[in-house]
């Protein structure tokens, strides 16, 4: 079987920039959860069987804590915000499991759920539905991979390492380097996507950094500047790291037949009409009992 772990926070986020606004007759902004709904219906309509939604109920993480700059909801259009719990709701209702995440992001659900069902055998391939490079860390051969489900284009461990130049295990080491602005780290001074990769080709993690900067000499003048840098920006350096670092060790399900779709559940049509889309609980109907049928 494969298994499909989605970002809900980017496709609530993409949906919203994408279609056009709808608001119900109670007045409620309801377009990216609309169209979210319908995107994954339409996986499971394609043949997915096995699907978990990673959701950020609460912007706002441990992260934050540890880094004042960290991103938060502010400036984030209060109509998007608010269809986080009513996505929530819906995605249950429509039977999809969902994890809504408070003191965790979605990407450290994504990063747990990755791991525990690579580890089970009958599991052939996972795929972590998002474009995010936080979730690159986390491709392991050709059995997890990163799937951008906008552009269609699936990432695995090649993959990874033809786009940032290092392995999915540097990715971390990687993004404290180079900084990752949508999450509101700079990166340190002077350290670019190049050059990061190959130091980060030669080394590996931090740890592996020789202590003295004549240890860096790869004949390239910029080395011993970057050495300078990262010697100088130090704890810095390992901070960011730890922002960049997904946690993966959340039990989130304790096997991977709860990830299997079953049907929509009997509160789905309710929400489908209040969403002002009938049609959808229609469709999520007729696709549970056509997967009820006997098989030949």
């Amino acid at each position: 079987m494969d298994v499909y772990l989605v970002d809900g926070t980017y496709e609530l986020f993409r949906h919203h920039f994408a279609v056009p606004s709808h608001v119900t007759a109670g007045g409620r902004e309801v377009a990216a959860t609309r169209g979210v709904l319908g995107s994954l219906l339409g996986m499971l309509e394609g043949g997915v069987t096995h699907i978990g939604v990673a959701t950020d109920h609460v912007i706002e993480s441990f992260r934050n804590d540890l880094w004042p700059g960290y991103k938060t909801s502010a400036g984030i259009d209060p109509r998007l915000l608010a269809q986080f719990p009513l996505l929530e709701e819906a995605l249950e209702a429509m039977g999809v499991t969902v994890w809504p995440m408070v003191e965790l992001e979605a990407d450290d659900a994504l990063a747990s759920a990755a791991a525990r069902a690579a580890a089970t055998a009958e599991v052939d391939r996972v795929y972590i539905c998002t474009p995010d490079k936080d979730l690159s860390q986390c491709v392991e051969g050709e059995r997890v991979v990163q799937l951008n489900r906008r552009t269609r284009v699936v990432l695995d461990e090649a993959g990874v390492t033809a786009k940032f130049g290092v392995l999915p295990a540097s990715i971390p080491d990687y993004l404290a380097l180079v900084g990752d602005s949508a999450d509101g780290y700079p990166g340190l001074p002077g350290w670019g996507a190049r050059s990061t990769a190959a130091v980060l080709t030669r080394w590996g993690h931090f740890e592996q950094f020789p202590a003295e900067c004549a240890g860096w000499n790869v004949d390239v003048r910029w080395v011993g500047q970057l050495c300078r840098t990262f010697h100088l920006e130090r704890k810095r350096a390992y901070l960011f790291r730890d922002l960049a670092t997904l946690r993966s060790e959340e039990r989130l399900f304790d096997s991977v037949d709860a990830l299997r779709w079953r049907g929509p559940g009997r509160a789905f049509e309710e929400i489908a009409h209040r969403l002002e889309m009938p049609a959808l609980a229609g469709r999520a109907q007729r696709l549970a009992a056509r997967r009820s049928e006997p098989s030949d």
